[in-house]
């Protein structure tokens, strides 16, 4: 049987910036295609909750002739889910924050 989620996250990563230039040519203005890199696999935990996951596919890629950089954060989603968006802001925020304390402190967001 096929892993689709891990396909997915495959293909994406291989043709990155093919999938950038083909659904966000606006954004790809502004990056450095040769400065791509991947994050470690993010994984979270909802305290309230107490349900762990993990973002499929985190980017890193600077800004085009400055020292700052662009988070690209893509989750691959075949279904609807009522709380998606809740869960996507809730990745959102605790990767701003991590990023921000331990990694990079000149990155810009994008989702």
């Amino acid at each position: 049987m096929i892993d689709h989620d891990r396909l997915f996250k495959e293909l994406i990563a291989t043709f990155f910036i093919d999938f950038l230039e083909l659904f966000f040519p606006q954004v790809t203005t502004y990056l450095e295609p040769d400065s791509l890199t991947f994050l470690e696999k993010e994984i979270f935990t909802d305290v309230t909750e107490g349900e762990q996951y993990e973002a499929d596919l985190v980017a890193q890629m600077r800004f085009r002739g400055q020292d700052t950089c662009f988070l690209i954060h893509i989750e691959n989603q075949s279904y609807s889910q009522k709380d998606f968006g809740r869960r996507m802001c809730a990745i959102f925020c605790t990767l701003a924050r991590k990023i921000r304390i331990t990694r990079i402190s000149n990155c810009r967001f994008f989702l």
